[in-house]
């Protein structure tokens, strides 16, 4: 109750911040009245079948437990058990790429964590085990589903050391929200140790979600689709900036000028992480006087050749478009506020990777990286400038570089079959009944 009533204080505070959200043309805040209320609309559970919710709070967390659900149904599939999975979100993005990914009737909005919307959301749910990604901890959903004998599983467990100095000083309100979790699958004994010494119970390593959650096949139909509407030709060098924030984009724009009169075969793909800025990146492209493309009208136009910077306009592309780039900066590293964005799509494509300094949220990827001398971090637009022009200089360095991340990558594969082998040990044997 007393919680509830925090929350409500809380809440009542953000209602300003989340109209504005909606009436200001930015993406809106995802579903508020349904995660206010636990109103969620899910599928019927199927009789005789595990039913396994899978809760990721973003677009990322999403991508990758929605793998995780369907190497799930593969190893339940091959023992003889029926499982069903249903996979919730806390964001837009994160929703869309539910709904793609499992389905529109088993994809809702994760509940907001006051009793009565985790409540309702388990009495539509009917869940068996409970799996939550990363470090998605929450106290009144943990203690309803503990209630109700509903084992909690951590995947792809992540705990930096800013999150656990901050969990210490509320440490026996995190003790006890972890003594309801029944296992911690942490992707890095770093983590394994934090959530351990904040009172995590059993915690096993297998190492990250994210080694598996990322493709690599240029020459998949998805990649090659893009190729063509993009009006890619065999000699073109695509310098890709992905997932990108204020000032990025323009970074990498510079970098281009300053490099296309040399290198007339340079194109430049833009893909902003909020897909709402592209009219704010359009008109930042026009200041430099660049002729530009939205990926919104390569579908009914076609691609124009006369345009050698391409703006993807569009959500949930980011993974095929990295396989068509040569060159890559990976966004939100520079401004030290976003923490880094996943920096292994590319890495696992062969793509000459870079990033900023700014990577907290990929800690341990980045160190992999590094130690294999697999990317480059860059400090401001002129390190970017001088990256992208020694991969032009130098193919031969640049494509070891890639390489040698594809390596990486590819050796560290395996965390997701792992992670499923001990979720569906937890599954209780009476769920298919």
């Amino acid at each position: 109750m007393v919680l509830d009533l925090l929350y409500l204080a809380v809440a009542v505070l953000a209602l300003p911040w989340v109209a504005w959200r909606r009436l200001s043309g930015g993406r809106p805040v995802a579903a508020p009245g349904t995660r206010f209320t636990g109103g969620v609309t899910v599928a019927a559970k199927p009789a005789g079948s595990g039913r396994i919710w899978l809760h990721g709070v973003s677009l990322g967390e999403a991508q990758l437990l929605a793998s995780l659900a369907a190497e799930l149904g593969r190893q339940a599939a091959a023992a003889g058990r029926s499982i069903d999975c249903v996979l919730s979100s806390s964001t837009t993005t994160g929703l869309e790429v539910a709904a793609r990914r499992v389905g529109a009737d088993r994809a809702f909005p994760c509940p907001l964590d006051f009793t009565w919307a985790v409540d309702r959301t388990l009495d539509r749910v009917r869940p068996d085990l409970l799996v939550l990604g990363e470090l998605e901890l929450w106290p009144n959903l943990l203690d309803r589903a503990r209630r109700r004998g509903i084992p909690i599983v951590v995947a792809n467990g992540r705990m930096s050391e800013r999150s656990a100095a901050g969990y210490a000083r509320i440490r026996p309100l995190v003790r006890r929200m972890l003594g309801r979790v029944g296992l911690v699958v942490a992707r890095s004994q770093d983590d394994a140790d934090r959530f351990a010494s904040l009172g995590a119970g059993e915690v096993v390593v297998t190492g990250s979600l994210k080694f598996d959650g990322v493709r690599g096949e240029r020459t998949a139909p998805e990649v090659e689709r893009l190729r063509r509407l993009a009006g890619f030709a065999t000699d073109d060098v695509v310098f890709l900036a992905g997932s990108t924030q204020d000032p990025e984009e323009r970074l990498a724009a510079e970098a281009f000028i300053a490099l296309r009169d040399a290198h007339p075969a340079l194109r430049l793909v833009i893909v902003p992480r909020h897909v709402e800025r592209a009219a704010e990146i359009g008109a930042a492209l026009d200041a430099l006087g660049l002729r530009w493309q939205a990926r919104s009208r390569l579908d009914p136009d076609g691609a124009d050749p006369a345009a050698r910077v391409l703006l993807v306009d569009a959500t949930g592309e980011l993974a095929w478009w990295w396989g068509t780039a040569a060159i890559a900066f990976v966004g939100g590293s520079l401004d030290g506020k976003r923490g880094g964005q996943n920096m292994l799509e590319p890495a696992a494509y062969g793509a000459a990777v870079s990033f900023g300094p700014q990577t907290r949220n990929f800690k341990d990827e980045v160190a992999r990286l590094l130690a294999a001398d697999g990317a480059v971090v860059v400090a401001d637009g002129r390190g970017l400038r001088d990256f992208v022009a020694r991969c032009l200089a130098d193919p031969a360095w640049a494509a070891a570089l890639g390489g040698r991340a594809a390596g990486l990558v590819a050796a560290q594969r395996g965390a997701t079959a792992a992670t499923a082998r001990l979720i569906l040990a937890r599954l209780p044997p009476t769920a298919n009944a």
